[in-house]
Formats: structure tokens, sequence, C-alpha cells
């Protein structure tokens, strides 16, 4: 049984991980959203789009346990800004996807509840099944991930990161 302490310790390492990818878009307009600042396809709204869509994917697959594929989940236009989409209509629904997270992290009894993952192109043969744990776990390391790249992406848009705002 996981004890109310370790949700409670990751669910903040979660939180603490997307405010971080906030304040890396803190104060940008829409063009400044959707302008790659790479050799990558990546923006700061393609960024911000991928993780309100992956986030709001693995909540599903967790509350509903039916192990089918989420609609969109393989869709690649969620890494970047589609025409009419704005950064704050990213940024609500981002913080929708992580309000439906935490309720669906504080209604499970414990973290050890497995899910079917849904098959992928790229799944094994035989279905996986993965806990409560490792999808929290996941959705930390990917938001982590994108952080990161959130921040040298912003960086080479003006300077600005996480940790230095101009």
């Amino acid at each position: 049984m996981t004890t109310s302490s370790e949700k409670t310790d990751l669910s903040y390492a979660l939180a603490e991980q997307r405010e971080l990818l906030l304040i890396t878009v803190r104060g940008l307009d829409d063009e400044q959203a959707a302008r790659r600042t790479t050799v990558s396809e990546l923006t700061l709204g393609g960024i911000v789009k991928h993780l309100a869509q992956g986030e709001a994917a693995w909540t599903r697959i967790m509350v509903k346990s039916d192990g089918e594929l989420p609609d969109g989940m393989l869709d690649m236009g969620q890494y970047r800004m589609a025409e009419g989409d704005t950064l704050d209509g990213l940024l609500a629904a981002y913080t929708a996807a992580a309000r439906a997270t935490d309720e669906a992290l504080a209604g499970l009894p414990d973290l050890d509840h497995r899910v079917p993952l849904p098959m992928t192109p790229w799944s094994p043969p035989e279905r996986e099944y993965w806990s409560a744990r490792r999808i929290l776990l996941h959705l930390i390391q990917e938001t982590a991930q994108h952080a990161g790249h959130a921040d040298i992406i912003r960086e080479a848009l003006d300077g600005a990161s996480s940790t230095a705002q101009r």
C-alpha cells in the first residue's frame, strides 16, 4: 500500500516541474510562443500543447483503465501551435489537464493501481501494465525533459529562462 506521503511527494515533484515550464513561457505573445529558435521543430507553444495533451492522455489511461488509446495521443500535430491556437488557450488546456491529473491521483487509494497500456506501433506484442506510480513518474520525467527544452528555446528567443526572466 502506498503511503500518502509518497503520493504527496510525487505530486509535488510534478507540480514543481509544471511551474518551471510556466515560468519559462511567462510574458510571451503568440508569435513568440510559435517561433522556432533552434534547429529543432519544437516551440514553446508546441511544448505546452504537447504536455497538455500528453498529461490528459496519461490521466485518461490511468482513470479509465480500459487499455484504449486516447484520441490524439499519437497525433504529431500536438507538438506545434496550429493556426488559431493561442498561448493563453494552450495554457488553459494545460492547467485543466494538470487539475484533472491532480484530482485523479487524489482519488486513488494508492499508487499500486495497475492499468493496461494502449497498444501503439512501438509496443511489444503483449500488452503491458503500469502502476499509477509509474505513470506519475513518467509524467514527471516528461514534464522535466520538456521544461529543459523550453529553457533552451526561451534563452535562444530572448535570453530569458526559468531562472532568469527579462
